[in-house]
């Protein structure tokens, strides 16, 4: 007797960290409140942070990002929303060409469309397995961890749980490093910079030493993001480093003429430096007039990009004395990315 082959269906779901509906501080307050009330954004424990969340920042914060966000919005929405709808659409043109039983979605982990909705939908439609991609290059408990956490969640919430593959973080993956080069290098060599500058998103110093298991190297051993060890296999600082090597190298960057530095910090606490605000007016202070700027914590142009780099870092740098300012594109829906995306998906053994 035979056995009848079950048909499995696969569901690729791209998760970004998402947006708000519209750039006012009506939309702002609720995108806000479940990003900062996450838990593994803003790790203190839930009094203390609901307090500070809702009772002060939510009263002050949705208002400021609001402006910022209105100096980026097009007449499409949110330039991040755009590039992630554009970036599945040709991920999945891709892989329906070659894979009949792939569905090919994205989600956001904040605002719409949410995770879970997304997931319910496809399961509802006989999606039975997943492939998992959290477009984070390096891993932070405050953007992969999050997003899979939340994948998790729903995927338990099942009675018929469904299978889930992920794939891992992609900071010093060829298919994405060649595509942030590819859309990069025609204008960093036509700007002619003194200096590039690679500005990661930061994160508090406390998510670093956490992801140390044995509590013996993160900020004990000198140069710790720099060292390898299995201590910080998983930690975000120690990926941001090999990514700015990567690039560098394979932008011919020579010795002396590249450094990091993080960004977007907020509140009081210890961020990991050092910071992007301070480094670029130093620069300016101390003889840099040409600085190019890439911003490689990110697939998609975003708030963080264009506006707190591509806007407030530049004025920084003119103002302190620079005379001129580049800022490379995101890999965003390139023809680049879309083929490193499927090749990184294609990996998976549901695919």
């Amino acid at each position: 007797m035979s056995l009848v082959k079950l048909k499995s269906k696969t569901g690729v779901l791209l998760i970004n960290l998402g947006t708000p509906e519209a750039p006012t501080a009506k939309a702002l307050k609720p995108y806000l409140n479940e990003f900062l009330n996450d838990k593994r954004v803003i790790s203190i424990p839930t009094p203390l942070r609901r307090l500070l969340v809702n009772g002060i920042i939510l009263n002050t914060r949705p208002k400021q990002s609001a402006e910022a966000y209105e100096e980026i919005w097009t007449e499409n929405g949110s330039p991040l929303r755009i590039a992630t709808e554009a970036l599945t659409e040709a991920v999945a043109q891709k892989l329906k060409s070659e894979y009949a039983n792939v569905d090919v979605r994205h989600a956001m982990r904040y605002g719409t469309p949410s995770i879970e909705s997304v997931m319910v939908r496809m399961m509802n439609e006989g999606v039975d397995r997943f492939v998992v991609m959290p477009l984070y290059p390096q891993y932070a408990s405050s953007s992969t961890g999050t997003a899979l956490e939340e994948v998790y969640r729903v995927a338990a919430s099942r009675w018929v749980t469904p299978s889930i593959e992920v794939v891992p973080p992609f900071f010093n993956e060829d298919a994405w490093l060649d595509a942030q080069v590819a859309v990069a290098q025609d204008g960093l060599k036509s700007f002619g910079a003194d200096h590039v500058l690679f500005s990661f998103h930061g994160v508090p110093v406390d998510h670093l030493t956490d992801c140390d298991a044995t509590g013996h190297h993160c900020q004990r051993v000198e140069n710790c993001c720099g060292t390898a060890s299995t201590a910080n296999n998983m930690c975000y600082g120690h990926h941001c480093n090999l990514t700015a090597q990567a690039l560098a190298k394979k932008l011919g960057l020579p010795e002396g003429s590249w450094s990091y530095a993080y960004q977007s910090r907020l509140g009081r606490s210890k961020w990991i430096g050092p910071y992007t605000d301070e480094v670029v007016v130093d620069f300016a202070k101390n003889g840099v007039k040409r600085l190019a700027m890439f911003s490689p914590a990110f697939i998609a142009d975003c708030l963080e990009t264009i506006e707190e780099l591509g806007i407030r870092a530049k004025e920084d740098f003119l103002e302190a004395g620079g005379e001129d300012f580049h800022l490379a594109p995101c890999v965003n829906a390139s023809s680049e990315w879309v083929e490193g995306c499927v090749k990184l998906l294609k990996r998976s053994s549901y695919i």
